[in-house]
């Protein structure tokens, strides 16, 4: 092939070439001087979407929780290690969207601060089952020993804050190529006890979320314009309506907040809880006595009030509600309907819990099969799926007919 620099090229390129040229006469390389033409005839990166533009395509969101949080391997809290084959079944099942908890604090040389290659070659693994058939990855930084999440206390904010900038900035560089389908979220449940935070928990809070922030964006790349989501304190709806700030930007427009929610407690994670039911279509006895439908639509009302219609896009990182003994489906299946339903019309994404255990589980962790195929249809039903998903194709089904409306490409 001839090394001539075609006729057509750019005129970018044949001033960077010639710049390169003068300023390296000593150089004799040619390759060097294209490469320096190529770097100078552009941007190597264009700014991705904005965080509202990220948003509006996620339909719903599936946890592969106790995993690759657990302390200090993928497999330590019993599940087995995720394969390709789950995460093509979770989507397959209608899920686009992912949750990663990882743990990184384990797998780092505590006097470098350097997390293991070997783990961070696993994370990237288990990110790219998803994020290679089109699906919207979030991957954060979840309990871990609790280093950051339990200490929001001055006592520690200096240490912590080494640690968030450190750790974000080897696994932001990982992922720095990745586009707009990559999200990273800083923080989980940062809280120091489950009451109202006192100014200091929240300042320090706050602070872990400005570094997770600072620290990506100061890797450039596609990390420049990346939406990111940070969260209130203990991922509580209330507490950030009432004292939660976003974090500075050094661009506009590409954060997410993230909440959680398991109201009622008693109903939803309490193994000891006596509420059974939940919901008005369902008898009194042994029902919840708050947190029914109505507190569902104000407080979901609020969060749309407070980020939603102000442009930050809104995700409920975890909700669901755990199987017991005597619960009965009907009303979890209503409840996992309402809370979907709720969210959607308040422009809020969901997340659901799955543990990988029979109490939250969908899916089977070995298999990927489906074991409560009740609780998909309600998230569903609830976030308007009426799309029969199958792989890159889908089905739109008449409601009137039960037949199907022909449709492809619904990435």
């Amino acid at each position: 092939m001839s090394n001539r620099i075609p006729f057509a090229a750019t005129w970018q390129k044949s001033l960077a070439l010639l710049a390169c040229s003068i300023q390296t006469r000593l150089i004799k390389q040619l390759s060097v001087c294209g490469a320096a033409a190529l770097l100078l005839a552009g941007p190597a990166f264009a700014q991705l979407p904005t965080a509202q533009q990220v948003a509006a395509p996620i339909r719903i969101g599936w946890n592969v929780g106790n995993t690759m949080e657990a302390i200090c391997g993928e497999t330590a809290w019993g599940n087995p290690a995720i394969t390709q084959q789950l995460i093509t079944s979770v989507k397959a099942a209608g899920f686009n969207a992912i949750r990663i908890p990882a743990a990184w604090d384990c797998h780092a040389n505590q006097q470098t601060q350097t997390i293991d290659p070997t783990w961070m070659a696993r994370v990237k693994q288990v990110v790219d089952y998803a994020y290679s058939q089109n699906m919207y990855v979030v991957l954060n930084i979840h309990w871990d020993g609790g280093w950051l999440e339990e200490h929001p206390l001055y006592s520690h904010q200096t240490a912590n804050n080494q640690k968030q900038r450190n750790y974000w900035t080897q696994i932001a560089n990982t992922f720095r190529n990745y586009n707009e389908r990559m999200l990273f979220a800083g923080t989980n449940e940062v809280h120091a006890d489950y009451g109202t935070p006192t100014s200091e928990h929240n300042t320090v809070q706050q602070s872990y979320n400005q570094t997770f922030v600072n620290a990506v964006r100061a890797t450039g790349g596609n990390n420049a314009s990346r939406t990111l989501i940070v969260q209130t304190y203990n991922t509580n709806m209330q507490h950030g309506i009432n004292f939660f700030k976003m974090p500075t930007d050094s661009i506009a427009n590409r954060l997410m907040v993230e909440v959680h929610f398991y109201d009622p407690y008693a109903y939803t994670l309490d193994p000891n809880g006596s509420c059974l039911y939940w919901g008005s279509p369902y008898p009194p006895q042994s029902a919840c006595s708050w947190a029914q439908e109505s507190y569902v639509d104000g407080l979901f009302s609020q969060v749309r009030s407070k980020w939603v219609n102000n442009g930050i896009p809104v995700i409920i990182g975890e909700y669901g509600v755990s199987l017991r003994s005597g619960m009965n489906r009907q009303s979890r299946e209503y409840y996992l309907e309402y809370i979907n339903r709720a969210a959607r019309l308040n422009g809020i994404k969901t997340f659901y819990w799955d543990n990988g255990v029979a109490d939250f589980a969908l899916f089977n962790r070995s298999n990927g099969s489906v074991v409560d195929s009740g609780a998909i249809g309600a998230i569903k039903r609830g976030a308007n799926l009426s799309k029969i998903i199958t792989g890159d194709a889908y089905q739109v089904m008449s409601r009137h007919s039960s037949n199907a409306l022909g449709e492809s490409g619904g990435k």
